[in-house]
């Protein structure tokens, strides 16, 4: 692998029949790597095939992902922290053990206040 990129590519990563990941390992690496945070966090793609995504995003205190929407349905589950989700202008809090599900096309906005962690799901077609 060479020492420009911080992971293998893509195609590599995701070439398996059955992929396993340890969380707390992959979250530990993610905030190890180099390179810089964009808005207050770094995220990871896990796996991507066929319309359907899984990230992993670590937050620093005061991280956001702006207002957006996706094409696809999409989930949020915190692994670690407490996030504050902004859905269609209105706020819940999520910690570990909940779980958001938004409908295609629906507007969203992830903040936190502490360090924390969570899992983005997409499935365009869904």
């Amino acid at each position: 692998m060479s020492e420009e990129r911080l992971r293998k590519p893509p195609a590599e990563r995701f070439d398996s029949p059955s992929l396993t990941f340890d969380m707390s390992r992959a979250l530990a690496e993610l905030r190890d790597e180099g390179g810089s945070e964009i808005n207050g966090h770094r995220q990871k793609t896990l796996y991507k095939h066929a319309g359907r995504t899984i990230a992993l995003f670590a937050m620093a205190p005061g991280g956001e992902l702006a207002e957006h929407s996706a094409d696809g349905t999409v989930s949020i589950e915190p692994v670690e922290g407490e996030l504050t989700v902004a859905v269609n202008g209105r706020e819940e809090t999520l910690r570990r053990g909940d779980l958001v599900v938004m409908q295609p096309r629906t507007r969203h906005a992830v903040r936190s206040s502490g360090e924390s962690a969570f899992l983005l799901q997409v499935s365009l077609g869904a």
